[in-house]
């Protein structure tokens, strides 16, 4: 079986020329909006542009006016629209998914009825010898659902010394510092990746203390081993770091970010706004080179910082307030500078609620001199908003 996933909208993506065996539409939510509408309504339409005539196509459940655009597609094509049901834990007879985060509850149970019409389509139902998909699934959907993996989509990462990597101890890791990456970048995805965020640092405060100190052991590594022995009693400081794409509206991701996080009981020490490492050009942008000082523009993560402020302080933006003028100067001016001995404290962590570093390799370098000059301290970075900010944080720690 081949699987194409459309690159942007579906009525004029270039998966269309692939004649299909089924098609499936995942939770529509509001992304592309400066290509694919600005209401749920006409992003349905677009997506809807990849059924075919006599092709069967599937779906999860939809705010009412995406389904409706939906259904309508399907009617002139007369074609059948089913409404997938979420997997559940029973369902899995044991085994977990490979994917965290409720939301993947829904995305697995419309891959299972994908894989189920497709074997009945191409003469292998045998492969599924039920009917009704809650009575069982096969051993071999089962085996998929708990391996499936996607970098950077609810991942979790230990910081931890790379032994193959000779570069002074400055540029690693010794403390307790541990990444959560999820390249959420629309207000329905910033929603589901707080709400696995918060749920991943609760689960592992509700670990009992014989599990954790088996995860540290299972790093190989006398220094970690000996920096989790007291885990269970160390202070947690939540960092989240952040960008997202100008075309995006922080405006609308944030508050959905602080807001779950907060529901949850859980709130960020410090916010850092960075920009990513990666470039990229639209394809109406021509192939001109990206300007030499463009790595040293950080105006949109100023945009960012003050978006942010505002939200969780209530300060406002005017052209009057100096802090925000060069809003880097939170940190110190020693973590601005690459060649500068980098020094951390609690009160560096806690001063003001966010910052802005021009550098990712500066950042990372920062949160892990945090982590080794404050053994007492379990670092918890969110790592999110942007693909290119998760792409670019893994590359930095060798994922």
């Amino acid at each position: 079986m081949l699987q194409f996933e459309v690159g942007l909208g579906g009525a004029f993506d270039s998966t269309n020329v692939v004649k299909p065996v089924v098609c499936g539409v995942t939770s529509l939510g509001m992304d592309h909006t400066e290509i694919l509408g600005d209401t749920i309504a006409k992003i349905a339409s677009e997506k809807a542009g990849i059924f075919k005539p006599h092709v069967p196509a599937f779906t999860v459940q939809q705010l009412s006016e995406g389904m409706h655009v939906l259904q309508e597609r399907a009617s002139e094509l007369m074609i059948p629209l089913e409404v997938a049901s979420p997997l559940s834990s029973k369902m899995l007879n044991g085994h977990h998914l490979g994917l965290a985060g409720d939301h993947q509850y829904v995305n697995s149970g419309l891959a299972v009825e994908l894989c189920r019409c497709w074997l009945q389509r191409t003469g292998h139902q045998n492969l599924f010898p039920n009917d009704i998909v809650e009575e069982g699934l096969p051993v071999a959907f089962l085996r998929g659902l708990s391996s499936a993996n996607l970098p950077g989509r609810a991942q979790i990462v230990h910081d931890k010394p790379d032994k193959s990597d000779k570069i002074s101890e400055m540029n690693q890791s010794l403390g307790d510092l541990i990444f959560y990456l999820d390249g959420a970048h629309s207000p329905e995805s910033m929603e589901a990746c707080a709400r696995w965020f918060s749920n991943a640092v609760r689960d592992e405060q509700n670990l009992p203390r014989s599990e954790l100190v088996d995860e540290c052991h299972t790093q190989h590594n006398t220094q970690v081993e000996e920096s989790c022995v007291n885990i269970s009693s160390k202070t947690s400081k939540k960092i989240l770091l952040f960008n997202c794409m100008e075309v995006r509206d922080p405006q609308l991701l944030l508050p959905q970010l602080i807001n779950t996080c907060a529901s949850s009981g859980f709130h960020f020490s410090k916010a850092l706004f960075v920009p990513s490492m990666s470039t990229y050009h639209r394809v109406d942008s021509g192939l001109s080179a990206v300007s030499s000082d463009s790595a040293e523009d950080i105006s949109w993560q100023s945009t960012l910082q003050r978006t942010w402020e505002k939200i969780t302080h209530g300060r406002g933006d005017s052209a009057h307030n100096s802090k925000f003028k060069k809003p880097e100067n939170l940190l110190s001016d020693k973590f601005i500078s690459e060649s500068a001995p980098l020094k951390c404290n609690p009160a560096v962590i806690d001063s003001g609620s966010s910052a802005v570093i021009p550098s990712l390799p500066l950042t990372i370098k920062w949160l892990r001199e945090c982590a080794k000059d404050n053994p007492s301290l379990r670092f918890q970075v969110l790592v999110t908003g942007s693909l290119h900010l998760v792409g670019d944080v893994l590359r930095l720690l060798k994922r």
